[in-house]
């Protein structure tokens, strides 16, 4: 046992080089989460392909957090709490990488849109959708940070919100195709970026779930009530 606090500190110098990878990975998926809806409200598309190019940043900081997450636990041999804490990180890097990829696809519709007429005020509403749900990240990661069990549950209650708003705009949509079938093909690309945006909110609530099962060692036992009532149609993101 003398050698357990030398151990310990390794693994917790280790978990403090990860978890400052952790945020800054964070860090670009909040602004990329801003920067999509931005290009598509403002048709910028030098901004829509900074976003682009922005996701092989964030998917090579996923692969550096994975490969270095492995070598803690292959290394450090960590049990109980200091495990749980190794599995997460692996968990909210990946939530953190699909987030940027739904950001890199917004930007791509948002190149496209930037060509063709607007569908009312819609590109508005994305953005300030994308903000409700930047938001809920920045909470989710200081959650995770601070470990803070009530910030993570606040989270989680707030993606009823983002839903609301998403089938707001998905109603708005809707009306827009059955009164200007013209606007059908542009409709349904905004419609593809809003369940974009709504998928984001999930995945920055399942980071807030991942932090109630750090602090905890449960997941929440309730299903988290979702206010998506729309019917869900696919789109090719949902494939990749």
């Amino acid at each position: 046992m003398a050698h357990q606090p030398h151990i310990s500190s390794a693994f917790d110098r280790d978990l403090e080089a990860i978890q400052a990878l952790i945020m800054k990975m964070g860090g670009l998926v909040e602004n990329a989460i801003l920067d999509c809806t931005r290009a598509l409200e403002t048709r910028d598309e030098d901004l829509a392909r900074e976003v682009i190019k922005t996701d092989k940043v964030i998917d090579s900081l996923e692969q550096q957090i994975n490969e270095e997450a492995a070598r803690l636990i292959a290394l450090r041999a960590p049990a109980a709490k200091d495990l749980r804490t190794a599995l997460t990180v692996l968990k909210i890097s990946g939530s953190l990488e699909r987030m940027g990829d739904y950001a890199k696809n917004i930007a791509k519709r948002s190149t496209v849109l930037s060509q063709t007429a607007p569908v009312g005020d819609t590109s508005g509403t994305a953005r300030r959708m994308a903000r409700q749900v930047q938001q809920m990240l920045s909470d989710a990661l200081d959650a995770y940070i601070r470990q803070d069990v009530a910030l993570a549950e606040d989270v989680r209650n707030r993606d009823r919100d983002v839903d609301q708003v998403y089938n707001a705009l998905f109603r708005v949509l809707l009306t827009h195709m059955l009164e200007a079938p013209s606007s059908i093909t542009n409709a349904m690309h905004l419609h593809f970026i809003a369940k974009n945006l709504e998928r984001m909110g999930d995945h920055a609530t399942g980071i807030a779930e991942q932090v109630i099962y750090l602090a905890t060692g449960q997941l929440p036992d309730e299903a988290r009530l979702k206010a998506d009532k729309t019917a869900y149609v696919s789109s090719p993101e949902d494939q990749s």
